[in-house]
């Protein structure tokens, strides 16, 4: 799952003068269309709106599937994400269409979270209609947007954006690489066979495990959350209320969750480690999937990483899953990619992600442990 500023937010700031590059970006509204269509159609560059989700989606799974060969989201997951918290679709959404109506490209911009020092901008283009420039003057708009973020972050603070690509799709490759985006790290989709039953998981002293009781445990989850991934790379510390209230919308909102499938490792009354789980993955309904795996500092290296996949694994088991399926970083600081590996899971896709300066500074994402 994914990580904008309002209205409010903006204006508060100071920033409705600073909305003058994007207005000069924005009338540029029309990209002419490559030589070699021969015609003088002209595409337009609009905001988005709720009424877009459909027609949005229907984009997203085709060049989905034209890349990976499957769906990679649900129409479910881009609604909940159109409207969480803080992120305003009016001013962080840009689509491109024919005259006719047809939405060829699209570019979302996510600078939400606080401070805003790692910017996420991701797009699609429809594969017929690549390398006729609109992945480009999307990519320029969203810069531009990017760029509004600049006064909300410490002043002496780097800030950056990123964005990223399956690493086989040569054209969106060479769109970040011909932008300035330098690739800077490569991540896994894992997954593995489960036709026989799971391994039963021997737990370290102390820890029982048990599933969640609602949602009145999310707020010591989401602490354990943020405990356990602020030794992630990359990870920046976030306002708490905020991070909470994300959580809220995405579980109350997510037709796939499902708590009984959210594993809690305890050391009496505490968290120790965290399985936070899907029956279904986005991309493929009969894989199970992790969503969220975290061990906490002071039971690290005690095994219960590996315990907790192997309970993970189980569960999906007894519902009939015949196979799980998780992403990781490559290079991650905690070593999980060796465990995952441990427990059985192989490589199936990589995802490569790229980096853009946008202003040198103190870097406040986490790079070691």
């Amino acid at each position: 799952m994914a990580n904008v500023a309002n209205n409010m937010q903006l204006r508060e700031s100071g920033m409705v003068n600073e909305q003058r590059p994007l207005m000069e970006i924005e009338e540029m509204i029309s990209i002419d269309i490559d030589a070699r269509r021969q015609r003088a159609e002209q595409y337009n560059l609009r905001a988005a709106t709720i009424e877009d989700l459909e027609a949005a989606f229907e984009l997203f799974d085709t060049c989905s599937n034209h890349m990976i060969g499957k769906s990679e989201t649900t129409l479910s997951n881009v609604r909940n994400e159109w409207t969480s918290p803080g992120f305003d679709l009016d001013n962080s959404v840009r689509m491109v269409e024919t005259p006719d109506g047809k939405i060829v490209g699209y570019v979302e911009v996510w600078d939400v979270d606080d401070p805003p020092v790692s910017i996420w901008v991701w797009g699609r283009v429809r594969p017929d209609f690549e390398d006729q420039g609109i992945g480009s003057k999307l990519m320029h708009w969203a810069e531009t947007r990017s760029r509004l973020a600049l006064s909300r972050a410490p002043e002496d603070a780097r800030v950056i954006m990123r964005s990223g690509t399956f690493s086989h799709y040569d054209p969106a490759r060479e769109l970040l690489s011909g932008f300035d985006m330098n690739l800077i790290r490569h991540f896994f989709t894992m997954a593995i066979d489960l036709k026989e039953e799971p391994i039963t998981p021997s737990w370290p002293a102390g820890i029982h495990v048990r599933a969640m009781r609602g949602e009145e445990e999310m707020r010591s989850i989401v602490h354990a959350v943020r405990d356990a991934f602020k030794d992630h790379w990359g990870y920046v510390e976030t306002p708490f209320e905020q991070e909470y209230d994300q959580w809220l919308h995405f579980i109350r909102n997510d037709e796939k969750y499902d708590p009984s499938l959210w594993f809690l490792a305890m050391d009496g009354e505490e968290i120790a480690g965290i399985s936070l789980c899907k029956l279904e993955s986005d991309e493929d309904p009969e894989l199970g999937w992790v969503n969220v795996l975290g061990v906490r500092r002071p039971w690290r290296r005690k095994g219960l990483g590996l315990a907790l996949l192997q309970h993970s694994f189980s569960k999906l088991w007894h519902r009939g899953k015949r196979g799980a399926g998780l992403g990781v970083d490559a290079s991650s600081l905690t070593g999980a990619m060796g465990l995952y590996e441990k427990a059985g899971l192989h490589r199936i896709r990589q995802f490569d992600l790229y980096e853009k300066e946008l202003r040198p500074g103190r870097d406040l994402t986490r790079q070691s442990i």
